[in-house]
This record gives C-alpha cells, sequence and structure tokens, in this order.
C-alpha cells in the first residue's frame, strides 16, 4: 500500500451541528414553504451529492427552486465552516500525522466546491493531504474522482477509507480496497477492513 484517500463527512469529522447552523438561517430567512431542518434530516443524505440532498430534503419545491436553494445554503455554508469548522473525530490530527510519514494521503468527499478547503482552513489539516477532489469540481462519481486521484498521483497501491454504502461501491468502481469506519453516519454491507475509531488505523497500517 503506497497511499490512503480519505472520505470527508463521518470519517474525519462530523460538520452537521454546524451546517445545520448555516443552513437553517439561510431557510428561515428566505423560505416560508419550507420549516428548519435538524440533525436527523442531515444524518440521513450524508455522503450524497448536493443535488439528491436537495431532493431528498426539499421535495416541495420544484427543480428551479431547489437548485436556487441548493445554491444559497452553499453560498453561506462554506464560510461559516471556515469560520467555525466541525467536530473532528477524536485523534484525527495525532493520526494523520503519525500515517503522513508512510503513507501519502488524499480526500475524495462528495461535496461542493470549497468544502473541503473550508474544513482545511478551520482545522490547519492540508498540511497532511496531497491532493484533493470533488464533484463540485469535476461534475463526476466518487469512484471517478477516485480514480481521478489515482492517475493524477500515479498511485499504484491506495486504499479508500469512508463510512457508507456508497463510499463502498466508489472504492469498488475505483478498483481498491474499501475501509469501513463504522463509527460514522452511514453502513456498508460489505468491507475488507472495519475501524470503530479513528485511532484504530493506527494499528491496521
Amino acid at each position: 500500500m503506497d497511499s490512503i484517500i480519505f472520505d470527508l463527512d463521518g470519517t474525519l469529522w462530523d460538520p452537521i451541528e454546524s451546517v445545520l447552523e448555516a443552513w437553517n438561517k439561510v431557510i428561515l430567512k428566505n423560505s416560508s414553504r419550507i420549516e428548519g431542518i435538524t440533525r436527523k434530516h442531515l444524518e440521513g443524505t450524508m455522503g450524497l451529492q448536493m443535488k439528491e440532498i436537495g431532493e431528498i430534503l426539499f421535495p416541495e419545491l420544484d427543480e428551479e427552486e431547489r437548485g436556487q436553494l441548493l445554491k444559497d445554503l452553499s453560498r453561506h455554508e462554506i464560510p461559516h465552516l471556515s469560520k467555525h469548522g466541525g467536530n473532528l473525530y477524536e485523534n484525527v490530527d495525532k493520526v494523520l500525522g503519525e500515517l503522513s510519514k508512510n503513507y501519502r494521503l488524499f480526500i475524495v468527499s462528495n461535496c461542493q466546491d470549497g468544502y473541503i478547503e473550508a474544513f482545511y482552513d478551520y482545522h490547519g489539516l492540508d498540511k497532511y493531504f496531497i491532493d484533493f477532489e470533488n464533484p463540485g469540481r469535476t461534475g463526476l462519481s466518487k469512484g471517478e474522482n477516485i480514480r481521478l486521484i489515482m492517475e493524477r498521483n500515479n498511485l499504484k497501491d491506495p486504499v479508500y477509507i469512508g463510512d457508507t454504502e456508497g463510499d463502498r461501491k466508489a472504492a469498488k468502481e475505483a478498483g481498491i480496497p474499501f475501509i469501513y469506519a463504522s463509527y460514522g453516519f452511514g453502513t456498508a454491507v460489505a468491507y475488507d477492513h472495519s475501524i470503530q475509531s479513528f485511532d484504530e488505523l493506527m494499528n491496521l497500517f
């Protein structure tokens, strides 16, 4: 193994409380037809792309209205995360520091453009990562973005770590092993390895 590619939400951090704060301000200010959303709402959409999230959370809006709302949410969410961050899982900073001594580290997440940069801005963890990718920048699926990272950085033997069935499918599409972060938001029907906490990676690698 020469490298590790990480999912973000549910794998490296829990951003939900911070995202809720940003999103509900926008929703309550701009739409009388939609009530505020809760943590339970967001937990059910983790790992999906923004268009899919919008279809699940705001089915009462037509496509044009929903698209505009999602743009407004993203525009407010990213600066908010840059200033307030999210909740890093325990020992993430320490473990990434140790892993980066022996492996090249990357992030591939199903997020909008600027989201990973906001994660970097607040928590200062960009020093551990070589590259990142997301569909907000490329328009590609997660599996395709994993392959793009592999090709762009000449990775020969990477693994992917994520917390959802979608992450498992993306790793399979990219043809690489999948490590399931069972402490995250989702479930996975199969995996090559499973971890109960982030610091278990120190024993795995």
